[in-house]
This record gives structure tokens, C-alpha cells and sequence, in this order.
């Protein structure tokens, strides 16, 4: 997609600071990190998100995940790491591009982990959600 600013960087018409990369996947670090070695990483072709994209390049991308957290391990040595996607306007998604971010994690860096993005559960018992995947 022209406009998309991953495609264009995959295009090479903007700069990243690659810390992995093969035939399927780009990760780079983020321009606007949340953390120490903050990654992205995005599939080589053009997808909205992860229904976008069919068994075999989520796998790419799984494997992608992998690599660059391997290399950030062996280069940063964090104490943990978050590892997600945002997806769609209200999960927070900014750039319409599939991207996992990896969130290198430190002792003491005043993050959060997954139970801290939101906390709604709104007024249905888990019960009750049980009985709509029956």
C-alpha cells in the first residue's frame, strides 16, 4: 500500500534500524520507543492485522517474533519482555499495518504487565461468555 508508512519502509524509502530480517518479516527498533530496545516487527507484504494474513505467514511472523527477541536478548539481556499487537482503533492500533511490538522489560522500570492495559469487565459473568463459544 503506497501510503502505508511500513510498507515504505519495507520498500527502503524510509530508513529503520534493523535488528532482524529475512525473506517474510522486518523488525526494527521503534523511532518512538516505550522502552529500552522497544521492537517492531511486520510481515513483508501489506496486512491490516492478524486475520489479514494466512497459516503460513503467521508463522513467518511467529518465527520473526523469535528471532529478534533472540537477538535483543543476546545484545540487551532484559529481565522479562511484553510481547503483543495492537489491533483496530479501539485496541490502539495507530499505523494500519500488522506490527508486534516486544517490549524489553528491566527490574524497576515502572511498566506494567498485560493486566494493566484495561480493566472492564463489563457486567456479563465469565459464565455466561462461556456459553457463547458452546
Amino acid at each position: 500500500m503506497k501510503d502505508c508508512i511500513f510498507c515504505k519502509i519495507i520498500a527502503g524509502d524510509i530508513p529503520n534500524y534493523t535488528v532482524y530480517e529475512d525473506d517474510h518479516v522486518l523488525a526494527f527498533l521503534d523511532i518512538h520507543p516505550r522502552a529500552k530496545g522497544h521492537t517492531v516487527v511486520i510481515p513483508k507484504i501489506h496486512a491490516e492485522n492478524y486475520f489479514d494474513l494466512n497459516e503460513e505467514l503467521l508463522e513467518h511472523v511467529a518465527r520473526g517474533v523469535r528471532k529478534a527477541m533472540e537477538k535483543i536478548e543476546h545484545v540487551l539481556s532484559p529481565d522479562g519482555y511484553n510481547v503483543g499487537w495492537n489491533q483496530g482503533e479501539a485496541g490502539g492500533q495507530e499505523v494500519p499495518h500488522l506490527h508486534v511490538h516486544i517490549f524489553p522489560r528491566y527490574e524497576g522500570d515502572g511498566g506494567g504487565n498485560m493486566h494493566s492495559i484495561v480493566n472492564n469487565t463489563g457486567d456479563t459473568s465469565v459464565e455466561e461468555f462461556s456459553k457463547l463459544f458452546s
